[in-house]
């Protein structure tokens, strides 16, 4: 489908109502948290599902047609083509620890690929957008368009991912040999690392174990700042699973060489 100014704007307002209910709960003393996996600990908190709440109740009022995949409500299924997909906290382990690093993620997917990205961090007041190839910052010290870096060599390179583990043992051990060839490793990030790519401060995102919701975003930020999100195998990453995000095809090319033999 065709990409519409229209939706972003929508894309906006949807940041917007999620940022108030974000905020209400941050950094809060009675902030209710549960795990939603058994035996072990994967974090939702009232304040993710209070935020996409209002993300979809503002779908469902001004935009019924579109169809929604959120993180913490049962899927919608789209009659027009168009999916909202929402992440309301992408970082619930950093936003119950009170670091600023946690974010809102909104995309539009057409069914085969992602129209639009929105990456929002409410308490620092900083939002990268990205659609048809144009990408913003908006943040504390202003607008700005979003560009990544031109560094061309693993050597050069500083490279993110959120845990230390990275998904399976084989998948972890595919990320340490691309970072070993890395300038700098950094960890914990979240959705946070892939604004820091499309603003150019970071070269390479490394993750595993995605979902949809986790990466759609992220995808129409970087691409819209000229970067490149796949697999680890080239291949589409928009469904989840695996993800290589790379400021340049070179950076791309030879991180990928290194992960396809852990694939």
């Amino acid at each position: 489908m065709t990409y519409d100014p229209a939706d972003l704007i929508f894309a906006h307002r949807l940041a917007d109502v999620a940022r108030g209910e974000t905020l209400r709960y941050f950094r809060g003393t009675e902030l209710a948290t549960v795990s939603k996996l058994e035996g072990g600990f994967d974090p939702v908190t009232v304040a993710d599902r209070a935020a996409e709440r209002v993300m979809r109740d503002l779908i469902e009022a001004e935009r019924p047609e579109d169809g929604i995949l959120g993180e913490e409500f049962g899927p919608k299924p789209s009659r027009n083509g168009l999916t909202w997909v929402l992440d309301p906290i992408d970082g619930t382990r950093g936003y119950i620890s009170g670091t600023p690093t946690w974010g809102t993620l909104i995309a539009l997917h057409d069914g085969a690929s992602v129209l639009l990205g929105i990456i929002d961090q409410p308490y620092i007041g900083e939002r990268f957008s990205g659609a048809a190839g144009s990408g913003m910052c908006k943040g504390p010290t202003g607008e700005r368009v979003l560009k990544v870096s031109t560094k061309t060599r693993l050597e050069e390179a500083v490279v993110f991912t959120t845990f230390p583990e990275v998904g399976s043992e084989s998948e972890g051990a595919g990320f340490h040999a691309v970072a070993g060839q890395c300038r700098l490793t950094r960890y914990g990030m979240d959705c946070y690392a892939y604004g820091l790519l499309a603003a150019g401060q970071v070269d390479l995102v490394i993750e595993a174990g995605l979902a949809p919701y986790d990466i759609q975003g992220p995808i129409g930020v970087v691409e819209s700042a000229g970067g490149i999100v796949t697999d680890w195998s080239g291949g589409p990453a928009d469904q989840g699973g695996r993800s290589l995000a790379a400021a340049t095809p070179e950076l791309h090319r030879a991180a990928m060489e290194i992960l396809s033999g852990y694939v």
